[in-house]
C-alpha cells in the first residue's frame, strides 16, 4: 500500500469539481492531519467542502496531534496544514505528498518527499481512464483554484495525442 497524506488545497478542489471519489482508487488510504481536516471545516469553507468532511469517508484517516520543529527559515512560510502534512509525511513515511501549494512542495521536496498537486492527480486519473481530463480542467477553471496555464495546457495537449502522462508526480 502506498502511504499518502494530503494537504488541503487537493481534498478542497476534487470535492468542488465532484472528483473527490478518485482518491481511494488511485491510492486506497489517504491520511489527513486534523489541522487540515479543520481548514476543510472552516466557516469560511464552501458548503459542499464542509458538508463532505462532517462525514469523513472510511479510506480517509485524520491523525491529530501533529508538531513540526523545523528551524528552516522556509517552514516559517508555509500554513499550518502545509506544516501538518509535512510532519504527517515524516511520521509515516509517505510515499506521496498532495499539496499545491508552491512554497509548501518546495519545502517538501528538499525533505525528500515526492509532492504531486490538484492537476497531478487530475492527470493520473485521466490516464488511468478514471475521468476525462478536459472536462475535469474545465470544472477546476471556474473555481478559484490558481495554477500556471502553460502547465494545464501542456497536459491537455498530452492528453490529446495520447503522448504520454506530464511529469506531474506519481
Amino acid at each position: 500500500m502506498r502511504l499518502v497524506v494530503a494537504d488541503t488545497g487537493p481534498i478542497h478542489y476534487l470535492i468542488l469539481i465532484g472528483h473527490i471519489d478518485i482518491l481511494p482508487t488511485l491510492f486506497e488510504t489517504v491520511f489527513l492531519p486534523s489541522v487540515v481536516r479543520e481548514e476543510l471545516a472552516h466557516a469560511e469553507a464552501p458548503t459542499v467542502v464542509r458538508e463532505w468532511i462532517s462525514q469523513p469517508p472510511a479510506w480517509l484517516e485524520v491523525r491529530s496531534g501533529l508538531v513540526a520543529d523545523h528551524t528552516d527559515a522556509a517552514w516559517l512560510t508555509l500554513d499550518e496544514g502545509e506544516k501538518a502534512a509535512i510532519a504527517l509525511a515524516t511520521l509515516v513515511a509517505a510515499d506521496l505528498l498532495l499539496m499545491d501549494d508552491r512554497a509548501g512542495v518546495l519545502v517538501a521536496r528538499k525533505k525528500g518527499f515526492v509532492v504531486t498537486g490538484t492537476l497531478g492527480i487530475l492527470d493520473l486519473a485521466a490516464r488511468r481512464g478514471l475521468i476525462e481530463l478536459t472536462e475535469a480542467f474545465d470544472r477546476l477553471k471556474r473555481t478559484n483554484f490558481r495554477y500556471p496555464p502553460q502547465v494545464m495546457e501542456t497536459l491537455l495537449e498530452q492528453y490529446r495525442t495520447g503522448g504520454g502522462a506530464a511529469k506531474t508526480g506519481p
